[in-house]
């Protein structure tokens, strides 16, 4: 199964991803955690981005899920390539070489949550803290959502402190092991010696 947060820079997404998959092994979830690429490009990013520097980080992006996918039975991505594309779509507007590989790849995505624009970016080294660049990133990712006819899970702008809890309701009964509704018949099963009760 594999699961993307997406939304705008500077919104949650990375620190959402390390709850979701903290909760996710304390479940005993085999869980592998896919982390933003972009952080990792040798080219501009931000405002300074290019087609070269996108396409860098798309085709890693897809190269790192494929390695994750490979490995463990659950991915969790920070992004997907749906939010990377908006970037390349600011920097040089719709490119159909990579239309058909993109609307393929969203297909690989069991699940999509998208995290709201809530806050102002802040700096962390690496991310552009410009309030118009990220504002028009969201208008790219939620022109590109309804274009392309996706229903992403969308968290609750005014329920921050429950967004953990909203996106376990969602995977528990997909990936977590149900407790058995019959312990007694459980224990009656693993103790062959042991006399059925009643």
């Amino acid at each position: 199964m594999k699961v993307a947060l997406i939304g705008t820079h500077g919104v949650g997404k990375t620190t959402l991803c390390f709850e979701i998959a903290a909760r996710l092994k304390r479940r005993d979830v085999d869980v592998e955690l896919v982390r933003e690429v972009a952080r990792r490009c040798p080219l501009p990013i931000n405002r300074e981005t290019s087609v070269q520097a996108q396409s860098w980080i798309l085709s890693t992006q897809m190269a790192w899920e494929l390695e994750a996918a490979a490995q463990h039975p659950f991915v969790l991505c920070d992004r997907s390539v749906l939010d990377n594309y908006c970037y390349l779509v600011f920097a040089a507007g719709p490119q159909p070489m990579w239309e058909p590989l993109l609307s393929g790849w969203l297909a690989t995505y069991d699940l999509l949550i998208k995290v709201p624009l809530w806050t102002t970016p802040r700096w962390d080294g690496v991310r552009d803290v410009d309030l118009l660049f990220q504002r028009e990133i969201e208008q790219h990712l939620e022109q590109q959502i309804e274009r392309r006819g996706l229903q992403p899970v969308r968290l609750d702008n005014d329920d921050r402190d429950h967004w953990g809890e909203t996106v376990m309701a969602r995977l528990e009964p997909l990936v977590c092991p149900m407790p058995s509704l019959f312990p007694e018949d459980e224990a009656d099963v693993r103790s062959p010696g042991r006399e059925p009760s009643g």
